[in-house]
């Protein structure tokens, strides 16, 4: 067990020095890995972050329930009642008398309430579900649709559909632009570790004719791909981290011009050590291919 842990040690230390001594094209190389991951990150946290401005866009996911003109006290307790028991989400109740008051308060709407026999307006009940898919609150809206005194459901059904349907098409570019920055960082380190073995060539030599394994030769490199990807992916998060710092003060501002208390979600170190470990498994990946194929005219 002694010896296995000295010579991974040894090898993680040969990949140290070898990113150290040519500190330029080490920085190029992770220049390369941090803007490859950095944009499909980036877009990861900006949808991330447009999913959370729908939900708590105003009316996104909300179910009115306006009740019927002859709902009593009895009526209205009942339905408080199933919506406890269903626990879909939050609610808040919204007497008709308090809706008069905000449409008396409205501009050019005081004299027309004011001439009105009656209070024309239902009680009502805003309902905010927990689980917002076009689906879900289908079925939510047909559920209440049948509860007793309910005069009527409204769900604006098209709009939540079309949210979804952009997120989920911002999701499957999102998957097609890293699967394709993923290549390309996988080209990198590729060829990165042949430029390395072609210039160590005679030592791999050498250590092949006094017995080295196959593991042994192979592990140095392959601690290097790992080590310059994981590298590179905290150089992305970094990025990221600081490209959400910059636009979080004017986004704000422009949530505050539409009434919104908006602001930017911004990664937190799961998400920096998650693009760390892809930028090492992608790493060690073009580490392994480019060995194995390098290593081949040795054999």
């Amino acid at each position: 067990m002694n010896t296995w842990l000295s010579l991974h040690r040894a090898a993680l230390a040969s990949a140290f020095r070898r990113l150290s001594a040519s500190p330029l094209n080490t920085l190029l190389s992770l220049l390369v890995i941090g803007i490859a991951l950095t944009l499909p990150a980036f877009g990861y946290v900006a949808l991330d972050n447009l999913r959370a401005l729908g939900n708590n866009t105003s009316g996104v996911q909300q179910i009115s329930l306006f009740m019927g003109l002859d709902a009593s006290k009895k009526d209205l307790g009942e339905i408080e009642d199933r919506l406890r028991q269903s626990a879909n989400g939050r609610w808040r109740f919204v007497p008709k008398e308090d809706a008069l008051k905000r449409m008396q308060a409205s501009e050019g709407m005081a004299e027309i309430v004011a001439s009105l026999p009656r209070n024309p307006l239902p009680d009502a009940f805003i309902v905010e579900p927990v689980n917002s898919g076009p689906e879900a609150l289908e079925i939510l809206r047909k559920e209440i649709a049948g509860w007793p005194k309910v005069a009527h459901v409204q769900l604006d059904s098209a709009w939540v559909k079309r949210f979804d349907a952009f997120l989920r098409l911002g999701k499957l570019m999102l998957w097609m632009l890293a699967c394709l920055f993923g290549a390309g960082l996988v080209a990198v380190t590729f060829n990165t570790i042949r430029l390395q073995v072609m210039a160590q060539s005679a030592e791999i030599e050498v250590a092949r004719m006094i017995g080295a394994t196959d593991a042994f030769v192979r592990r140095p490199f392959y601690y290097f791909g790992a080590l310059q990807g994981a590298l590179g992916g905290l150089l992305a998060a970094t990025l990221v981290l600081l490209a959400l710092r910059l636009l979080a003060g004017p986004v704000g501002e422009l949530a505050a011009l539409y009434g919104s208390a908006f602001t930017l979600r911004l990664p937190g170190w799961p998400e920096g050590l998650a693009l760390a470990a892809l930028g090492a498994l992608l790493g060690w990946i073009g580490a392994q291919l480019s060995v194995s194929l390098s290593l081949r005219k040795f054999d």
